[in-house]
């Protein structure tokens, strides 16, 4: 695919990993060689209130069209949801997503594309993306409209028995507001992009679109502003300080739109790690994530390396 994101494809008819990130408002798509090189990527708007027939329909062509031509020996994709890895199905998923519970959409992908597909959380696969090299124990933290979680374990992603580990945005104890989920005190409500915007508004009485607008108010000295981003970072890492506590974490990364404030979340994170650290006392590391954009599908493309695939039919 020819243009700014694009490098040569390879000429010689080589097999190219695809890699998808599905997501609540777009779908972005990458083309790797084996090496992990990364030669194209694109992004559409993702048709999720059309449903999950429209959602692989788009998801395909953006893959394809990426691809240039150049076959496709498996893909991977980063989906929004609990997701069933026997089936490739989507077990549960945001109200935003219609026809998402229950979707085939390994399958369904696989006939379109005409290569085999990998179906993985989202978060997972972003912190596969952000750890692939990684050999031991890693917390991944997505900060976006909502908080998401996920592990690797002794260099292998942890899943639990219900597809639900790592889900550290619905942990209590961080106060009495209430959480998109209906349960009270989770740790979205206070370091979620959408929760920022609502602590700012509560405390300012401005409205607010979105985080990034308080992040420029507080750079510019809003008391407000910054307090909000302190609450956000210190609940932050009070969260992985517990989790690296019970685990014995040595590491955690931290992606999502919100991490481009990482200025302002910082000075919370270092306080809750002064006051709260990890009893081993062995040093926790809180970082932001590296990929930006591509860490999803990224991670995808090396879910699909590590899983049997679910065939096209």
């Amino acid at each position: 695919m020819a243009g700014p994101h694009s490098t040569a494809m390879p000429a010689d008819g080589t097999p190219v990993l695809l890699g998808l990130d599905i997501g609540g408002t777009k779908i972005a798509a990458l083309i790797a060689d084996e090496s992990g090189r990364i030669l194209a990527r694109d992004a559409v708007t993702a048709p999720v209130r059309e449903g999950g027939a429209a959602v692989a329909d788009a998801a395909a062509a953006l893959g394809l069209a990426v691809a240039g031509g150049a076959p496709i020996s498996s893909a991977g994709v980063g989906a929004a949801g609990v997701i069933d890895h026997e089936t490739g199905t989507i077990r549960a998923a945001s109200a935003t997503f219609v026809d998402w519970v229950g979707f085939p959409l390994a399958a369904e992908l696989g006939a379109r594309i005409g290569a085999p597909v990998v179906i993985e959380n989202d978060v997972n696969a972003f912190l596969l993306g952000e750890a692939a090299d990684a050999a031991g124990d890693v917390l991944g933290v997505m900060l976006g409209t909502g908080v998401g979680g996920a592990l690797i374990v002794d260099g292998e992603l942890r899943r639990g028995p219900h597809g639900a580990a790592g889900e550290i945005g619905h942990t209590p104890g961080y106060g009495e507001l209430v959480c998109t989920c209906g349960q009270v005190g989770h740790l979205e409500t206070l370091a979620s992009g959408t929760s920022i915007a609502r602590r700012y508004t509560e405390r300012s009485g401005i409205g607010i679109r979105g985080s990034r607008e308080v992040a420029d108010r507080a750079r510019a000295g809003d008391p407000h502003a910054r307090e909000v981003f302190h609450a956000a970072g210190r609940a932050l890492g009070l969260a992985c300080a517990s989790a690296a506590t019970l685990l014995d974490l040595p590491t955690a990364i931290v992606g999502g739109g919100v991490t481009q404030a990482w200025d302002l979340l910082r000075p919370g994170i270092d306080d809750a790690l002064r006051t709260d650290a990890p009893v081993s006392g062995i040093p926790l590391g809180i970082r932001p994530a590296r990929l930006g954009g591509d860490a999803v599908a990224l991670g995808a493309i090396e879910a699909a390396r590590r899983s049997a695939p679910i065939p096209t039919h």
